[in-house]
């Protein structure tokens, strides 16, 4: 994936349900010259019993039938499906019809033992593989899968973003938290990353803006789920899109890529220039404010007094929220850096 380029779609229909409608959505795809992989899922873990759970062999079949048939992608190249895999068998048999890129979900990701197992299985091979986050917001869960396929010889790897379950999360079906891919970005800066609107909204209405954020964060690519019939889907039907309405979104996102200045804006430089200042000042008060814990903690030591006192951190909070209030301030953001600063505070006097 060559980040200077237009963003890397994958698309396709959530669940393969029949030769017709995985030929359909594959025809209206395939033209599209963003496109460069077409998804299906062949398996699909569900959270609960009874509903639809995928065709298996049969979908393979279909597919290595297209990439065997006519159609190409746009550049030339035969037809490239991609599914998801959750066991060494589902990788072997992908395999044998001739399929090589696979997404590993959000619960295989959460298991170090499966991941070991699905890498065994594709060790010498020069298969796609694209990973995306646990259920939880673990980065370091996250990076583990990736450690690991990189361990067994995996090149071809990406980072897929679909969004973290929560108990409460705002609205969309799995909350963004865009913290976490930006950690990870800066941990594995070569490592490209790609966002799935689709399931982190949970609702089709939701996929422009959520991609919109991905590319002004600089993701990569987008993992955009796409059915003939979104009404009619056997599974994740509210956050499908028409082939129609994708190719609209790819419009708006091509425009978007190509109006962005290919230079800073020179207005920026001076502004940048005071946040540098700020954050300096800012790591210099903070270094005062640790040194006043140090001695804070020798007077409570000499008064036998508690590290933690309870009225004080209530007070200061309520101080300080209300300041932030008044300072137009996100409230939650302020408490939690407080509450971070506090953190390291104690520990400090606990030193």
């Amino acid at each position: 994936m060559n980040r200077n380029n237009n963003p890397y779609l994958i698309a396709g229909p959530c669940s393969v349900e029949s030769r017709e409608q995985l030929q359909q959505v594959t025809q209206a795809l395939c033209v599209l010259p963003q496109v460069r992989l077409i998804r299906g899922g062949v398996w699909k873990p569900r959270t609960r019993p009874g509903g639809f759970e995928g065709l298996g062999e049969p979908a393979l079949k279909w597919m290595k039938e297209l990439q065997e048939g006519p159609l190409r992608m746009a550049d030339g190249n035969p037809l490239r499906f991609c599914t998801e895999v959750a066991s060494p068998e589902h990788v072997e048999l992908c395999l044998r019809y001739d399929i090589n890129a696979f997404w590993l979900g959000a619960r295989t990701t959460s298991n170090p033992f499966m991941v070991e197992e699905i890498g065994e299985a594709l060790r010498g091979t020069n298969c796609q593989l694209l990973v995306k986050n646990p259920l939880s917001p673990d980065l370091r869960l996250w990076l583990g899968a990736i450690e690991r396929l990189t361990q067994v010889g995996i090149k071809r790897l990406a980072a897929v973003h679909r969004g973290f379950s929560m108990y409460n999360n705002h609205g969309y079906r799995n909350a963004p938290l865009w913290e976490l891919p930006l950690h990870l970005r800066r941990a594995q800066p070569d490592l490209p990353l790609i966002c799935d609107p689709s399931h982190i909204g949970g609702n089709r209405q939701l996929i422009e803006s959520l991609s919109l954020s991905a590319l002004q964060l600089e993701f990569d690519g987008l993992m955009v789920e796409v059915h003939p019939h979104p009404a009619n889907a056997l599974t994740d039907a509210p956050q499908q899109l028409t082939p129609d309405d994708f190719t609209t979104l790819v419009k708006k996102l091509t425009n978007f890529q190509t109006q962005r200045p290919a230079s800073p804006d020179a207005r920026l430089s001076p502004l940048r220039q005071q946040i540098d200042d700020i954050d300096h000042e800012l790591l210099r008060l903070l270094s005062q404010r640790m040194e006043l814990s140090r001695q804070i903690a020798a007077v409570k030591h000499e008064s036998q007094m508690t590290v933690y006192q309870t009225q004080r951190w209530h007070a200061v909070m309520d101080d300080r929220l209300q300041l932030a209030s008044e300072l137009n301030l996100n409230a939650e953001f302020v408490k939690e850096l407080l509450e971070t600063i506090h953190h390291e505070s104690l520990k400090v006097q606990l030193d």
